[in-house]
């Protein structure tokens, strides 16, 4: 009498007599599509492919079907022998028989939940985001600290445009330059609300009427410098210059 062996989910059972095999497959305990092996058949076989041999001749009425567990791969070769197939949890395990581990199934993989995706996406944005965002403010904030400093410049100067006038006006009248003492002018310190610590008139060298105002926008790069407007008398026009950097100066008063 043949012994034969089938699946059970991932296990293996058996061994069972051909009798036991039918009886199953009559109680719907294994299906058609089982695998089975005995001894001698070259791999292991759908219960299908050996119903004439086991003289299962009628089909028992399906049930409704089960969730299908994981097969085992019929690609797996047979054992050496029946009594050592049988698995530890074997119920038709007796005496002498040798136990063995039932057949290993691959785990299936999990794939990486929503939040976890979310997560790495996130944190890939940071390794860009962050990188770039302090070479922006590494550049944009310097800009943007000399722009308001040279608006600041801007509207000290802007501020000596009436002073300008009147220095224009003075030197038509009397032909000569005015100065911080002569009537009429303002004091000093009479622009330090404008950012100009000092406003002093005078005659240059050149024989130019002149604005000499010390800067006092409150930035220590700059404070102290001095700025210059000269008036030309022969031909009526204005010259800037100062002795502070460029970049703070409007474009009119660079060097």
């Amino acid at each position: 009498m043949s012994e034969w062996f089938h699946a059970e989910g991932s296990r293996q059972v058996g061994p069972v007599s051909s009798e036991e095999i039918g009886s199953l497959f009559r109680d719907n305990r294994i299906g058609l599509d089982t695998l089975v092996w005995r001894e001698g058949l070259p791999a292991w076989q759908p219960l299908r492919s050996v119903v004439a041999e086991l003289g299962l001749t009628a089909v028992p009425p399906a049930p409704l079907p089960p969730p299908v567990p994981p097969a085992p791969d019929p690609t797996i070769p047979p054992p050496v022998s029946p009594a050592s197939i049988v698995p530890d949890s074997s119920p038709y395990a007796g005496p002498g028989v040798s136990r063995v581990p039932p057949m290993a199934m691959q785990p299936a993989k999990k794939g990486l939940s929503g939040c976890a995706l979310t997560a790495i996406i996130g944190g890939g944005a940071l390794l860009v985001v962050v990188p770039v965002c302090a070479i922006l403010a590494a550049i944009a904030l310097p800009a943007y600290n000399d722009y308001t400093i040279r608006a600041k410049v801007a509207q000290s100067i802007a501020t000596l445009q009436p002073l300008k006038a009147q220095v224009q006006e003075f030197h038509q009248i009397h032909s000569r330059c005015p100065s911080s003492s002569d009537p009429g002018f303002p004091a000093h310190d009479a622009f330090t609300a404008q950012g100009l610590s000092s406003v002093q008139l005078g005659q240059f060298e050149n024989a130019h009427c002149g604005i000499e105002a010390t800067l006092g926008v409150g930035k220590p790069q700059l404070d102290g410098d001095l700025l210059w407007l000269e008036y030309s008398p022969a031909d009526s026009a204005w010259e800037c210059s100062s002795d502070t950097t460029d970049k703070y100066l409007p474009v009119n008063c660079r060097g």
